[in-house]
Parts: structure tokens; sequence; C-alpha cells
């Protein structure tokens, strides 16, 4: 292997290492099962190593692989062609995702599969990445009303579900 192709593999590798917890975070709620966000993620870093070369001299990498998450993630549920699911959920530990209170993160979960893709991403990159209006329409390539018409309509839709589940839960957005 040639050095620069060596130096390329090791900063990949730490840009996976540094960045891997927060986009499998993102996958999964995205796609509210641990095997698809796996898949998902590994799908992300396979397409994002692919043009590495032209990414690592990009402003933010990160950016680019979490719009190449959103992409993947909105191709794969338009096609829908992957019906896999595990045999027995309950085999395999969700421990990083429920570690501080499982009730919630179950719900919220469970509320957000209730939401179109399209909606569930915006929520995503809004409420859990703290992505600005702007950056969640550029990532997505939609425009900034639809975002905020889309965001306002899913939070009203998710709300009920909260809060059937969590009384007096508290509205900490629009």
């Amino acid at each position: 292997m040639g050095m620069k192709r060596k130096r390329s593999v090791e900063e990949f590798t730490t840009f996976v290492q540094e960045t891997g917890a927060q986009l499998h975070r993102a996958a999964l709620l995205l796609t509210g099962d641990h095997h698809l966000a796996e898949d998902l993620t590994q799908a992300t870093y396979a397409k994002t190593f692919a043009a590495w070369s032209r990414v690592s001299a990009a402003d933010s990498p990160l950016a680019y692989a979490r719009t190449t998450l959103l992409n993947t993630y909105l191709s794969h549920r338009r096609l829908r062609r992957n019906s896999e699911q595990p045999v027995d959920d309950s085999l395999f530990s969700h421990q990083e995702v429920h570690a501080t209170d499982p009730t919630t993160r179950l719900d919220l979960f469970d509320a957000l599969a209730t939401l179109a893709p399209l909606d569930r991403a915006i929520v995503v990159l809004r409420y859990w990445e703290d992505r600005s209006v702007a950056d969640a329409a550029h990532d997505l390539g939609i425009t900034q009303e639809t975002v905020r018409t889309r965001s306002r309509r899913a939070l009203a839709r998710l709300r009920p579900l909260l809060e059937a589940h969590h009384p007096g839960f508290e509205r900490t957005t629009p």
C-alpha cells in the first residue's frame, strides 16, 4: 500500500472513530431498529470511504456523512427492499440506546415510527441533532418552509403519543 493511500485509510479510520457513535445514534432514531441502524451506518461509511479523497478535502466531512446517512435512509424507505426482521428482538441488547431512561427512549422510538420517513428525518435532524432549519433543509434537499411546516406537524402528532405515556410531558419545542 502506498504511503498516500495508507495515510488516507488512517484518516478515514480516525474519522469513523470520532463520528461513529453520533451517526449510529442518528441512524437508530431514524430506523427505530438496532440492526437496521448498524446497516445504515455501515452503508454510510462505505459510501463516504468511496469518496474519501474528495470528502476529506471538504469543509465538513461529518456534514457529508450525515447527508449520506439521510439520503441512504430515505432511499431505503422509498424502495422498501429490505424486509428482513430479527427472529427474536429480545435476544439483542439495546443497552447503549436505553442507558438513561429505557421507558422514555422506547416510547420515543415507538412514536417516531408513526411518522413518515421524511418527517422522521426532519425531527431527528432538528431536535436530536440540534440542526438549524437551514441546515436541515440543505441536508434533505428541501425548502426551509417545508422543514418548518413538516416539523410543526410531526411534533403535533408526536406530542399526544408521548403525553399518553408520560403525563406532564413538557413542551420544549414550539
